[in-house]
């Protein structure tokens, strides 16, 4: 069993693990609990009814939180040509095509947070896939990080101010970073609707009976707490 310490004890005692607080309480609940010397990032985790190993039962997408993450994030972009002009224009960290690849392939060289990349490059960077699949990092258009030349300032104006992507991992669940412990309890339910708005429109078709069977919302080194999801979604 994990063992924890003194300070997590003392957190996890004001949480009743029996209870599921509303929205407001347990994000006032997190912030109280966030107490590392770092500004900590609330998480929202979700308990799905989904089943992975179905093809017609996964969910994956972005959300646009109103709030922002709290993160500075560092933006890659695969492009070249004129798309590579644009995207220096609209702010990226990193462009380029070869280079890039080559420095990834060869170094293993990984100090970005988002890839984006347009289709005309994607044969080039479909290489990459061992690399970058496993660690969330591949372009992909359900994530919304393949896109044409012309958006490219749109999504990465979009991801400096808060994009996020949801997923279902291999065991049915879904984890979502919504912010920062610095964050007041009215930015993160701001951010916790509109990731429940995408998460509820994202319901599969072919999905009978409830589509999501548990919430619980943490910091960083905090622990979790359980949220009634009738108030959640609602």
């Amino acid at each position: 069993m994990t063992k924890h310490g003194k300070k997590y004890i003392a957190e996890a005692a004001t949480v009743d693990r029996d209870r599921y607080y509303s929205p407001q309480e347990a994000m006032a609940l997190v912030k109280q609990n966030a107490q590392a010397k770092f500004d900590e990032t609330v998480e929202v985790h979700l308990r799905t009814n989904l089943d992975p190993r179905q093809a017609d039962q996964q969910i994956r997408g972005v959300v646009n939180l109103p709030a922002g993450t709290g993160k500075r994030v560092r933006i890659l972009v695969f492009a070249e040509g004129d798309a590579e002009r644009m995207a220096r224009e609209a702010g990226a960290d990193y462009v380029g095509s070869d280079d890039l690849i080559q420095k990834i392939q060869n170094e293993g060289w990984l100090e970005f947070d988002v890839a984006i990349a347009v289709p005309q490059v994607m044969s080039k960077v479909g290489r990459l896939g061992r690399i970058l699949g496993t660690r969330g990092l591949m372009p992909n258009p359900k994530a919304g990080t393949i896109v044409q030349p012309e958006d490219l300032p749109r999504v990465i104006r979009e991801t400096r101010q808060g994009r996020v992507e949801y997923r279902l991992d291999r065991t049915g669940n879904v984890h979502v970073p919504i912010g920062k412990a610095s964050f007041s309890v009215d930015q993160l339910l701001e951010n916790l609707d509109a990731l429940m708005e995408a998460i509820t429109r994202a319901r599969p078709a072919s999905l009978k009976g409830a589509y999501l069977r548990r919430m619980t919302v943490t910091s960083t080194m905090g622990p979790g707490v359980r949220v009634d999801l009738t108030q959640a979604t609602r």
